[in-house]
């Protein structure tokens, strides 16, 4: 069962769609109970890093911790991403998963607007099983202001006035800062490879 975590940020309904397009069956949950029964989870993601302050609120935040444990694949998609990060300059005051190491800032460019809104290229590294059969330079659709710095686990490198992490990956711990849901092909191959994922 694929679950979408619903912590009142996302952009829930293109996501179900696209996930309902691949052939998946998902449900929405917020409730850590609905997430513990997760065979995968998916966080979605628009807005402030505040809102992610509802996951602990909630207790969210440790039923991801514990089926992230147990080898539940997991996906972060754009603030999604960045929670899996220690935190964000953005709400300072409010914690990051900590999977990867790092804050998220604001893109530091005077010469480019702020936030980055529309179509850029992925420079794409080998071996990524969520983008897997996504080509090289594919361009897929953003929207965000604060951005996660390129780490050993980043997969994929977007350019805006700085680089930055696009994609990240880790065994089964997974986040793209771009919309896969608006991303056309790609962010549908995106989306159909995580679907497939063994569990």
């Amino acid at each position: 069962m694929i679950t979408v975590v619903d912590y009142k940020a996302g952009n829930l309904t293109s996501v179900m769609k696209i996930l309902r397009a691949v052939g998946a069956e998902p449900v929405l949950a917020d409730e850590p109970e609905a997430v513990a029964k997760a065979s995968k989870v998916i966080l979605p993601g628009v807005g402030h890093f505040a809102a992610t302050k509802f996951l602990r609120d909630r207790g969210l935040d440790q039923a991801i911790r514990e089926r992230v444990a147990a080898g539940v694949p997991f996906l972060g998609i754009c603030v999604g991403l960045q929670w899996l990060f220690d935190g964000s300059t953005e709400a300072p005051q409010v914690q990051g998963l900590g999977a990867f190491e790092g804050m998220c800032e604001r893109f530091r460019t005077t010469e480019l607007k702020v936030p980055h809104v529309g179509w850029n290229s992925l420079a794409i590294r080998e071996g990524s099983r969520l983008l897997a059969g996504v080509s090289q330079e594919a361009f897929v659709y953003f929207t965000h202001s604060y951005c996660a710095p390129v780490v050993k686990s980043t997969v994929a490198i977007t350019e805006y006035g700085q680089p930055f992490t696009a994609a990240v990956e880790r065994d089964n711990i997974m986040g793209v800062q771009f919309h896969p849901e608006k991303s056309a092909a790609a962010g549908r191959q995106v989306i159909q490879n995580f679907v497939r994922l063994a569990c």
